[in-house]
């Protein structure tokens, strides 16, 4: 999509052609890309065996590539990284401890060195926002001894003049420049807002799309409808969050087509493992403001 024109309910697409519409539903989730981190998408391409893995389901050649991320730490800092809040795969990304769980078995079998270490780097100041996730992600990152740094956003990832390949954060709180040495990572790149929806006055002053949280349509264009990722409001942006979202806003459009009162009701549900190893996972849920569901760790 090239443009959005709500005044006139229209949309221009990246050809040129121009659509007319009666009401408009919106998914396009964030703008995730890796080259939102300088650097990365050149150390990405660099051979299997460098363990630089990005957070993206983008090609079949990244689904290949990422099949073996979290094995073969050999020494040294493994660097998970998470971007900034919101952004795409919240909830499903925080893999420290099953990669944990690899390196554990590694230097028993004496494959990996004891320096070897699990990092999680991250801007935002938990691990989660869904406070009692992240309360219980924390105490087993404490309890497996995975180094836990907040407030750190990454900048930039380079190999130095040693052949060591280093990650540049900068403090969100003091604006302090770091460089870290690392031998594998696993990052998510960061991810924005789209550019077009913003400057079509579509979403509000955070960027996300401006839609009433309930019924999912939108607080000033009354035949725009949204869902996914892209919608403001206190919850994680999960996949489950956006197939509970679909029937609320099929079922509102419906209703709004054929000039009907708006009856259905989205409650802010999401749902998102929780990897603790290779083979052992728990689970949350939540709905609207982090109000916690019944069924927190229903399957162990």
């Amino acid at each position: 999509m090239k443009e959005y024109k709500p005044q006139e309910n229209k949309v221009v697409l990246t050809n040129g052609r121009e659509y007319t519409y009666k009401a408009l539903v919106l998914a396009p989730g964030f703008d995730h890309r890796e080259d939102l981190i300088e650097g990365l998408p050149e150390l990405s391409q660099g051979p299997e065996e460098d363990n630089v893995f990005v957070h993206m389901l983008d090609s079949k050649e990244r689904v290949d590539r990422n099949y073996y991320h979290g094995w073969n730490h050999n020494n040294g800092d493994f660097i998970c990284y998470s971007p900034k809040f919101p952004y795409k795969g919240e909830g499903t990304d925080f893999y420290a401890l099953y990669y944990e769980s690899f390196l554990r078995q590694d230097k028993l079998h004496g494959i990996s060195k004891t320096n070897a270490r699990i990092q999680y780097w991250t801007p935002n100041h938990s691990i989660y926002e869904f406070p009692y996730a992240n309360e219980v992600a924390l105490d087993e990152c404490h309890k497996r001894g995975i180094d836990v740094m907040f407030g750190w956003e990454m900048k930039k990832v380079h190999v130095n003049e040693h052949g060591e390949k280093i990650a540049t954060f900068k403090n969100v709180d003091s604006g302090e420049i770091y460089e870290k040495s690392f031998f594998s990572t696993c990052i998510n790149p960061t991810s924005q807002p789209h550019q077009e929806l913003v400057s079509a006055g579509i979403t509000d002053n955070t960027g996300l799309v401006d839609v009433n949280p309930y019924t999912l349509q939108h607080e000033r264009f009354e035949n725009i409808f949204a869902f996914g990722d892209c919608i403001k409001g206190n919850t994680t942006r999960t996949q489950v969050a956006a197939f509970h979202q679909c029937p609320i806003v099929k079922h509102n459009l419906k209703r709004f087509m054929d000039g009907q009162e708006l009856n259905a009701v989205y409650d802010g549900y999401s749902y998102m493992p929780f990897y603790m190893s290779h083979s052992h996972a728990s689970c949350f849920q939540h709905t609207w403001d982090f109000e916690a569901a019944p069924k927190n760790h229903w399957v162990p």
